[in-house]
């Protein structure tokens, strides 16, 4: 069972917690998207022990959730597997405990434009976020057309909440990014879906998962168990009531229409690091089967 009452927990910054022998009920922090496919984080409090309050920050840019993290801000944060994996890969002490979603992306050019084919992109300027499994699929289809990311094309930052408005106004030609920016930019009639990039024989379908700070998880495991737990519930929940999960969605500033568009394109993972592997250390792998 969790526990908050280990005085590791005034040491560590990183959870945000307060001890109840203060007087004030536990809190943590969680960050992720306003999107209905990373949603899950909205619905924790529902599956959590009464003392412990969690409270959900939004973030536009899969950097800046990993940054707060970091700095203390954060005890668990969405977060794109890419992004995710270079942050390790660079040293930096991120560990991913559960999936958050898969698939969700796609290719978008303006509806009047010239592109047909994939191929049509070479000279074109295309929106993406750096670091995200979205440029990672970019990268790929490029590739895959003979064409060179850092020749044949003009790659332009552009967060994922201003996609829609950059192709609107000219301001880019494409771009790749998560849902409902896609099913909005065909449903407003300023895009057209080109393509879903999806390659088996690659990177496949996954997005994003829930990173939490290493020395959390090795200071206080019970913490990260809790979360883990009630991530593996909700997502559980959501994926066998359609209704409940679409209503939230809505409170987003997303039309029901859209949202039941997307369910053609959006899946969440069936795979979370399960509360076994937490206790027992098993992160080096990164990954666990809920069995």
């Amino acid at each position: 069972m969790f526990s908050v009452r280990s005085p590791i927990l005034a040491l560590v910054v990183v959870s945000c917690l307060l001890l109840p022998d203060s007087g004030l009920a536990a809190s943590v922090s969680v960050g992720t998207w306003k999107t209905a496919q990373t949603i899950q984080p909205f619905f924790y409090a529902d599956f959590l022990p009464d003392q412990l309050d969690v409270q959900v920050r939004s973030f536009t840019n899969p950097a800046d959730q990993k940054t707060a993290l970091l700095a203390g801000s954060l005890a668990m944060t969405g977060t794109t597997l890419a992004h995710a994996i270079h942050s390790a890969a660079q040293g930096q002490p991120v560990v991913v405990v559960a999936s958050l979603c898969n698939r969700c992306s796609a290719l978008v050019v303006a509806k009047d434009s010239d592109i047909t084919a994939e191929k049509d992109l070479k000279g074109k300027r295309i929106g993406y976020v750096p670091g995200t499994m979205h440029e990672i699929l970019l990268r790929e289809t490029l590739i895959r057309n003979g064409l060179s990311p850092e020749k044949d094309v003009a790659l332009i930052r552009v967060d994922f909440f201003d996609m829609g408005t950059a192709l609107a106004r000219g301001s880019i030609d494409a771009f790749l990014s998560g849902e409902p920016f896609p099913t909005l930019a065909l449903q407003h009639g300023y895009g057209r879906i080109l393509s879903y990039p999806y390659y088996d024989d690659s990177v496949g379908t996954i997005n994003a998962g829930m990173i939490v700070h290493r020395d959390l998880i090795e200071k206080n495991p019970e913490l990260i168990e809790q979360l883990v737990l009630s991530h593996a519930r909700v997502t559980e929940v959501l994926s066998a009531d359609r209704r409940l999960w679409l209503d939230r969605a809505m409170a987003f500033g997303v039309p029901m229409e859209t949202l039941e568009k997307l369910l053609e394109t959006w899946s969440w993972p069936g795979i979370w690091m399960t509360p076994t592997c937490v206790r027992r250390r098993c992160w080096g792998s990164g990954w666990s089967n809920s069995a």
